[in-house]
């Protein structure tokens, strides 16, 4: 099962509102200045122990270099990295009518985590499962365990059907 994350207001937050991992040291909190919320490690660790597909889908353009390394330094890995310009090309390609920003079910995820609202609005019209987290909140991480572990719940009983 594929478990997607924004990066804006998810794992990059502002610490002025929520509280963050601690800073990466001298000089690499200058190259990677987003800073990641509180629980992020643990959390991406958790899922990944579960056997969950840990991905970012982001509507950013930052780079992939730039997102693998800022996580790089934080030990975490994730599956795949799908931002901006790889969902323009993927996704919206040569269509004439614009699609939303993120299209989870194209890329057969189970379940986006995300803090838009229209994302939200997005996973009703377009078919997909979306968690939406917002800062701050200190219970984010068990609640995406939590419908992480519903949303494979219900995959497992339609299969078996």
């Amino acid at each position: 099962m594929i478990i997607s994350f924004d990066l804006d207001g998810v794992l990059f937050v502002n610490p002025t509102y929520c509280e963050i991992e601690p800073p990466l040291i001298r000089p690499f909190d200058r190259l990677y200045p987003d800073r990641l919320r509180k629980g992020t490690v643990d959390l991406i660790r958790t899922l990944r122990e579960q056997n969950f597909t840990v991905w970012v889908y982001t509507s950013s353009y930052r780079r992939e270099r730039y997102i693998k390394g800022i996580f790089w330094h934080y030990h975490v890995k994730f599956d795949r990295i799908i931002n901006a310009a790889i969902h323009e090309k993927l996704v919206q390609r040569d269509k004439k009518i614009r699609l939303p920003s993120k299209l989870p079910s194209y890329f057969h995820i189970s379940l986006h985590i995300d803090d838009e609202d229209t994302v939200v609005q997005n996973g009703y019209s377009y078919g997909f499962h979306v968690l939406k987290v917002s800062e701050p909140d200190p219970l984010w991480a068990e609640k995406v365990l939590r419908e992480a572990n519903r949303i494979r719940s219900i995959e497992n009983n339609s299969s078996r059907k």
